[in-house]
């Protein structure tokens, strides 16, 4: 019998592909191996930076190594796509215009879930972190606004620590520290500070990655990762018979 299956295109960073998919597959409560749900990793580490490029601080284009997934992905058969970096979200658009093939919208989805958990009259401030590119590309703010809240960029010495934690210690090392992480939090909910943020909102993968090791239930916080993770679970359920 032939079962639906779902894409993924990863490897942007390769961590972040390996929590997304280890959350995906604990979302799924199986109980044996045919109750897991059926997909194609494309762990394309060869990916350039999309922020380096989308910055101008280099020219080498990450559209048509993507593009290229994306076409193999429809070609296959794939029954959607899942795009597991949230800066690469700055060529969305062109990606969808490749494919009938939808591909599902991270920051969309992650903006749709706040405003049902953290509503705007009540939570009107909503900071992002996420790297330079995502900001840069406006994929969040439009769709935060959109959705009726102010929306809260970090201040330079913020973004260079979040900047960091993506680089430095998820993308780099793989050493991940909860106190380095917790404070950037902190900082940006901080009443009294620059940010004065209600909710924020994780918008790079590298830091889905920490919320995964460190989860901190008591703040306001989403996660664009953990929602794209529900959001793909409940979809490939629907297309199973």
């Amino acid at each position: 019998m032939k079962r639906p299956f779902f894409a993924v295109l990863g490897g942007m960073g390769t961590l972040a592909t390996e929590s997304y998919i280890r959350l995906v597959n604990r979302a799924t409560h199986a109980h044996g191996d045919q109750d897991y749900l059926d997909y194609v990793v494309f762990n394309d580490a060869s990916v350039p930076d999309r922020t380096a490029f989308i910055t101008g601080q280099s020219q080498e284009n990450p559209f048509p190594v993507i593009a290229d997934d994306i076409r193999k992905a429809s070609d296959m058969g794939a029954s959607f796509i899942v795009l597991t970096c949230n800066t690469a979200h700055y060529f969305y658009n062109d990606f969808q215009k490749l494919t009938d093939v939808p591909i599902l919208h991270m920051p969309r989805g992650a903006v749709e879930h706040m405003a049902q958990q953290y509503p705007p009259d009540s939570f009107p401030r909503v900071g992002f972190l996420g790297t330079v590119g995502s900001r840069r590309s406006g994929v969040y703010r439009r769709a935060v606004e959109d959705a009726g809240y102010t929306f809260v960029e970090p201040d330079d010495a913020v973004q260079q620590r979040i900047t960091s934690l993506i680089y430095d210690d998820v993308k780099g090392t793989g050493a991940l520290n909860l106190e380095r992480y917790e404070s950037v939090l902190q900082d940006m909910l901080d009443p009294s500070g620059t940010c004065r943020c209600d909710v924020l909102i994780l918008g790079c993968t590298e830091l889905s990655v920490l919320n995964e090791a460190f989860p901190l239930p008591q703040l306001p916080v989403i996660d664009a990762q953990a929602v794209l993770v529900d959001d793909t679970v409940t979809r490939a359920k629907s297309l199973r018979p």
